[in-house]
């Protein structure tokens, strides 16, 4: 079968096209600054943006996985020396120093580039749109979401004046910052319009958002670079001078010198403890200290959990308490080989504490002395040589003590706990029967160790605060910054995006008798997104307007001449 085509056309669809004679034409290359281009507006924009958010996130939790060499700097040498392997290498790539290591400060400078990248063009915008007129009033309202209608019976330019009063009034509780910007036009013909936009306090209270997020990645930095903290335990009847020597660990910033200290010191006192007589819980804690400032008189003051002191620009809380024995240890010789107040751990809430002494500096060859003592503050026996602590306050104290010999391993160059003894080069010392030698001791009293080691005194029992300093500039501005960023977070998701319209114009001849013409008033209103209040509010704006203008007293002659009257 045959199709009859007419001469001189063709089917494209059917007949095969020639090739075309030329080549196709090359897109332009966008070189280096076509490209420097490109990535620039990738990294401002704001998927970019919340991935390195979200990478900042996943950055910092090997930093709670790994011990940190700036705040312990004994478990990382514990962890390379158990990890002889993966040890150096997580070393290498800075996991022990993740919040100053170079990809974790890359993924921070990134971050801190790409949302002022953002915020610039979206500031610059945002004051233009501020500083603009209002959409004027469209031609037709039937197909807004919200409208509205009435009449009034002064002239349209009177009633377009209350219209934009009542858009300008504040709020209650701010009554000198007007609701809506507003403009009113003469739309010719005897008509007039006014125009009332609000909502730019949403993109606002977006930008001081991220503004506030600039300012607080700016704060904790420069708290990072200018801080210090520092540990020290003060035990009762000594002081603390503010030097680094004094702390028992201290950690700075890059740019802090420990030369520029407040040379201050702190002397404790006394320490009371109030605990609850039927549950035995805390109930307060309160140290009395004597705080002597450089070139001032000593001064008596007292710290409580949180309420620290200040002194020499720094807070010193009161982290922590607790019972150092006054232990004296004479040797083999008779030589004084230890003595002084040791800070013994609190265990539970009764104060049952664990303790480690240490006695390296023996005489002659004898075999170095540890001992690992619990401290019951109120001693009850419950069976055969055993006995448990019943009350937080010290009223019947009892020390038990059991007694290693040998090497402690103080000069093996590893760092030590000291609240913790190494038994791998020490024997526990025991009876002829092989049982396991427990002393006790009370206040006051000296008992022999075994094996002819020398003999302990139990001096007396002190107590001890665990201090805690902090100086660090920046904690003002994270706190005002964080509230600012809460504030302009709640305003961007609350304050609603409105748009209203109102048009005044003079009625029909037939509307009414003679002179007293009505103005027909019609109202449109435009949210952005669904807005439930977007029809109440542009019948509140209206009946508003109308009753204003009801309450306008008449005007001295008859009619009202265009564009005059007041509200």
């Amino acid at each position: 079968m045959t199709t009859h085509r007419p001469e001189g056309l063709s089917d494209v669809f059917l007949e095969p096209t020639e090739a075309p004679t030329s080549t196709p034409p090359t897109l332009p290359t966008l070189g280096f600054v076509g490209w420097c281009r490109w990535a620039w507006r990738q990294l401002t924009s704001m998927r970019v943006a919340l991935l390195l958010l979200m990478l900042l996130a996943v950055a910092a939790v090997p930093g709670t996985v790994w011990p940190q060499r700036a705040q312990n700097p004994d478990k990382v040498a514990t962890y390379l020396t158990d990890h002889a392997t993966l040890g150096p290498w997580l070393d290498r790539f800075g996991f022990f120093n993740v919040y100053s290591s170079v990809w974790f400060s890359a993924i921070y400078l990134l971050l801190f580039v790409s949302l002022v990248g953002c915020i610039l063009p979206r500031t610059k915008v945002h004051l233009a749109g501020v500083r603009g007129r209002p959409p004027r009033a469209p031609r037709r309202f039937g197909r807004f979401p919200a409208q509205a209608a009435g009449s009034v019976g002064a002239s349209p330019s009177e009633a377009a004046q209350d219209a934009a009063a009542v858009l300008r009034r504040g709020w209650r509780w701010l009554p000198f910052v007007p609701t809506y910007r507003v403009d009113t036009r003469d739309e010719g013909g005897g008509t007039w319009s006014v125009a009332g936009e609000r909502g730019y306090l949403r993109e606002t209270g977006n930008l001081v958002f991220h503004l506030a997020l600039v300012g607080l990645l700016i704060s904790v930095a420069t708290g990072q670079v200018l801080h210090y903290r520092g540990q020290a335990i003060v035990v009762q009847g000594r002081g603390f001078a503010n030097a680094q020597v004094d702390y028992d660990t201290f950690e700075q910033g890059t740019a802090y010198s420990p030369t520029s200290l407040v040379p201050f010191t702190l002397r404790l006192d006394d320490f009371e403890a109030r605990f609850d007589p039927d549950t035995l819980q805390s109930r307060d804690f309160t140290a009395h200290v004597t705080l002597t400032n450089p070139g001032e008189a000593p001064e008596a003051t007292t710290i409580k959990v949180n309420h620290p002191l200040d002194a020499g620009g720094a807070k010193v809380y009161l982290q922590g308490n607790g019972y150092a024995p006054d232990i004296t240890v004479h040797d083999a010789a008779g030589q004084v080989a230890f003595s002084g107040p040791t800070p013994f751990l609190p265990q539970d809430n009764v104060y049952t504490s664990r303790g480690v002494l240490k006695v390296p500096d023996v005489s002659g060859d004898q075999e170095q002395i540890g001992i690992i003592g619990y401290l019951l503050p109120t001693a009850q026996k419950v069976g055969d040589d055993l006995y448990r602590s019943v009350d937080p306050q010290p009223n019947d104290p009892l020390l038990v003590l059991s007694v290693w010999k040998g090497n402690l391993g103080l000069d093996t160059g590893v760092p030590q706990n000291v609240y913790q003894l190494d038994e791998a080069r020490l024997t526990q010392t025991v009876d002829a029967d092989g049982k396991v030698i427990t002393l006790y001791v009370r206040p006051g009293e000296t008992v022999d160790l075994p094996d002819g080691l020398g003999t302990l005194t139990f001096n007396g029992l002190p107590r001890y605060v665990a201090l805690d300093l902090r100086h660090d500039p920046a904690l003002v501005f994270v706190l005002v910054f964080a509230l600012l960023a809460f504030a302009g977070l709640a305003t961007s998701l609350f304050a609603p995006r409105r748009r209203v319209w109102l048009r005044f114009a003079p009625g029909d001849a037939g509307d009414a008798d003679g002179p007293d013409r009505r103005t027909v008033v019609t109202a449109a209103g435009l949210a952005r997104g669904d807005d439930v209040g977007l029809q109440p509010e542009l019948d509140r704006v209206l009946a508003e307007t109308l009753a204003r203008t009801e309450d306008r007293p008449p005007a001295a002659s008859g009619g009202h001449p265009a564009g005059e009257g007041t509200p």
